[in-house]
């Protein structure tokens, strides 16, 4: 499929100028720039089953690695590797092509994967972890991977005790000795909890950002409580911001209006997953889904009250990758910009549509925290939506070492198949200040 671009759709501000940097593209998810001004992009791998590895050639994006198990959400230059962040494993790339696992048995066979390493100044890796779950709880809206790993579920980041709240379901695993499945939390499906069950923390914990030497060694964990922290980055001032995704309505425990978070990292917190959303009880009527029961606590003690976001978004916008700015020629120091993705509308949204949040790029305003929006289509609508040529899924934003922002899009579903993904059909582009 030839997907129609038209930088014209999109509405930038009026001393912005966007452009088409590259198109073409199957599924790219993160874009990076080294100090050499050399480029690479990822491929996630979703669409044909082989997360790859490109850098930017005369002619074009051209393969250097390949055979990484899909999704591949990241990657990251350092010390002369490419860093390759893919389900369950962190590999690094050498400079001649040779690959090396360095982290493995990552807990990211669920819903939401181990994404991009970043790097501190003390020269420490960073990477967030998600979850295997919507809320904490394995069920039919988990039928993609749970036959595949049916002992598999959420594990969490200190010791805790469980409400014994369970969920009945359909017994969807083969030869089900029983047709109703009973769940708790933080348990295999069809595993049920008790009141006051003690469930062990773990290093490797769900919804978690961990960090480790860049060989992999010394993995700590820093946080945890966070649903998928899909993209960290450190400030100029050496504080730590991720994007995390707050929860759908879906699966055995469905909570609405989640908002999808900003947040500033710090070690030792508890976020609040499952059980807070952007700093709140889900027990609170809004968090309710219409025609179904209040919402619950899982946990029986919390181990501290949740920091509220920094910033948050619209629920289902799916905040992706972001970056700061800090170059003048651009625009005010320190302003971060962010890729939002979209809804994944009506299986996430409890079966209502909902096409029109997120498909943009914001901005914050760090100072004042002031969201703005940035790069929208003119429709306010992803493209295929109104069959224009503007943007459709931004996943990643990054500046280059001069003063152009690059916005990676993801690419265009297919109508007719749940979660396939149309090669071909992603585009970079790129955004000028002009005087």
């Amino acid at each position: 499929m030839n997907r129609y671009v038209n930088p014209k759709d999109i509405k930038v501000p009026e001393d912005y100028k966007i452009e088409v940097f590259a198109t073409n593209l199957t599924t790219p998810i993160n874009l990076i720039i080294t100090e050499e001004n050399e480029m690479y992009l990822a491929d996630s791998g979703v669409a044909d089953g082989n997360g790859k590895v490109l850098k930017l050639t005369s002619n074009g994006f051209k393969i250097i690695a390949q055979g990484f198990n899909p999704p591949l959400t990241g990657i990251n230059y350092f010390q002369e590797k490419i860093y390759v962040s893919h389900r369950g494993k962190i590999t690094t790339i050498d400079k001649g092509r040779k690959t090396k696992d360095i982290i493995s048995g990552l807990p990211s066979w669920g819903d939401h994967h181990n994404n991009q390493v970043i790097f501190s100044h003390d020269g420490k890796m960073y990477f967030g972890q998600g979850t295997a779950t919507n809320s904490g709880v394995v069920g039919l809206d988990n039928a993609g991977w749970l036959k595949n790993y049916p002992q598999f579920h959420d594990y969490p980041g200190e010791d805790i005790r469980l409400k014994g709240e369970n969920f009945a379901t359909e017994n969807i695993l083969e030869n089900p000795q029983i047709d109703i499945a009973f769940t708790g939390a933080y348990s295999p499906f069809g595993v049920p909890s008790t009141f006051c069950e003690y469930v062990k923390g773990v290093k490797k914990a769900s919804g978690s950002i961990m960090r480790a030497n860049p060989d992999g060694s010394n993995l700590e964990l820093v946080c945890w409580g966070l649903r998928n922290p899909f993209r960290l980055k450190f400030d100029m001032y050496g504080r730590l911001f991720c994007t995390n995704h707050g929860a759908d309505v879906r699966g055995s425990r469905p909570i609405d209006n989640c908002p999808d978070e900003f947040q500033l990292i710090k070690p030792g917190i508890w976020y609040g997953w499952p059980d807070y959303s952007g700093g709140y009880p889900v027990t609170l009527p809004i968090f309710r889904p219409e025609n179904s029961p209040p919402l619950k606590f899982l946990l029986k003690n919390h181990p501290m009250v949740p920091p509220k976001p920094f910033v948050s978004f619209p629920n289902h916008s799916a905040n992706m990758g972001f970056d700061f700015n800090y170059n003048y020629d651009f625009g005010p120091l320190g302003d971060a910009y962010i890729a939002l993705f979209g809804s994944e509308a009506p299986e996430t949204t409890g079966g209502k549509p909902l096409p029109c949040i997120g498909h943009r790029v914001s901005k914050i305003d760090m100072k004042t925290k002031k969201v703005s929006d940035f790069a929208i289509n003119k429709s306010g609508c992803p493209a295929s939506f109104t069959d224009g040529g503007g943007l459709e899924r931004p996943i990643d934003i990054v500046f280059d070492n001069h003063k152009y922002m690059y916005i990676v899009d993801f690419g265009m579903g297919a109508e007719e198949e749940k979660e396939k993904w149309l090669p071909n059909t992603g585009v970079i582009w790129k955004v000028s200040r002009i005087k």
